[in-house]
């Protein structure tokens, strides 16, 4: 091939006939993959697409981005891939990272959109215009949509999503905000993305008590104060025993005794050895999920010490059913996962919490005192 119009060069330094002259198998599979995936979330969009079809939906989009995404490290597989090529790897990355930097330099340097780009990942951009009005934002984003795909090739495309009105951005793929898809839309929904609500390896009364937080906190326009209340009010219930013991119940994935080392301290391999010890046929399918809770224990115990079974609990030993320990659990569980957005606004709910549990010291000294 001498013809250099009918080459593309990639920033990797590698060669490319252009479509014209042939189409590879991998765009035309992806090609099909991601108009699939457009047409699916396309769909969602419906006002007739109830909840669950929404959630159905939504699984069947992301299932095809993962196909599309997995394609990348099929190429790049060059140890375990059975038709590994690197150099298209190399090329995909390098095209990408430049792809994204022109769009980002764009965003920055084009003053009359009065926009800064505050993070950019992949093959996404979330920009940030200050003092303006939802509306605003819509008409600012799709401009910058169009713009930045006309500096580009066909068929790469800048879609404009969505705003975000408020949002909390984490770090890097973490964040959560309500979400507005279109002008008219009148109710936001509630979007996020890798924190404590959509993940699974947390109990229930993280992601409740964090989703609930944040509805406070968007709703009073960042009152922390009303944060604050809220967040006591959560509190007291979970010392005074007022929610069930499902919403404290971890579940971990097995990933079968070959994975475990023989003496590894893992929560749910202690759950399977001790049932194994009364049943044999109790070993779990791999990938199955193992529930355990964390009871108060001696002082200076280990923490796998007071992991326990919480179907025994419920149904043997329901006196240890209030023994749950509720300290490990707003120190090392909920604390956290609420200070990762708390403390972006120089607010601690730990802190709060432990004013709390003085002045609950107090009330009951004073209580004591005047019966004694």
């Amino acid at each position: 091939m001498t013809d250099e119009k009918s080459l593309h060069i990639s920033p990797a330094g590698v060669a490319f006939v252009k479509s014209k002259v042939r189409k590879g198998l991998l765009p035309i599979m992806l090609e099909d993959i991601l108009n699939t995936r457009i047409m699916v979330k396309e769909c969602m969009k419906f006002p007739s697409v109830d909840k669950n079809l929404r959630k159905i939906l939504d699984n069947r989009q992301l299932g095809l981005k993962l196909i599309a995404n997995v394609t990348y490290g099929y190429t790049s597989a060059n140890f375990s891939g059975r038709m590994p090529c690197v150099e298209v790897a190399d090329s995909i990355v390098h095209k990408g990272r430049e792809t994204l930097e022109r769009a980002i330099d764009y965003v920055n340097g084009t003053k009359k959109y009065g926009a800064e780009v505050i993070y950019g990942d992949t093959d996404s951009l979330f920009v940030l215009v200050r003092n303006k009005s939802k509306q605003d934002a819509f008409e600012i984003g799709k401009e910058i949509a169009t713009e930045i795909t006309k500096l580009n090739p066909f068929p790469v495309k800048l879609k404009f999503e969505k705003v975000y009105h408020p949002c909390v951005l984490q770090t890097k793929k973490r964040y959560v905000g309500y979400s507005y898809e279109s002008e008219d839309q009148k109710e936001p929904v509630f979007d996020a993305k890798g924190i404590e609500t959509v993940r699974r390896d947390t109990c229930e009364v993280v992601s409740k008590m964090l989703e609930k937080m944040i509805h406070v906190l968007f709703r009073s326009s960042g009152d922390l104060q009303a944060v604050k209340e809220c967040l006591t009010k959560q509190f007291d219930k979970i010392l005074s025993d007022r929610l069930p013991l499902s919403n404290f119940i971890f579940a971990k994935e097995y990933r079968g005794r070959k994975y475990y080392k023989q003496k590894a301290s893992i929560p749910a391999l202690k759950i399977i050895r001790e049932n194994l010890r009364s049943d044999p046929r109790s070993e779990p399918h791999i990938h199955e999920r193992v529930p355990y809770v964390i009871l108060n224990g001696e002082p200076g115990c280990t923490l796998i010490s007071c992991v326990n079974d919480p179907n025994a609990l419920s149904s043997s030993h329901p006196h240890e059913l209030n023994n749950l320990n509720y300290e490990y659990y707003i120190v090392k569980q909920i604390g956290p996962a609420l200070n990762r957005i708390l403390n972006i606004l120089g607010a601690d709910c730990l802190q709060w919490y432990r004013e709390m549990s003085r002045n609950m010291h107090h009330l009951r000294t004073r209580e004591e005192i005047s019966v004694g």
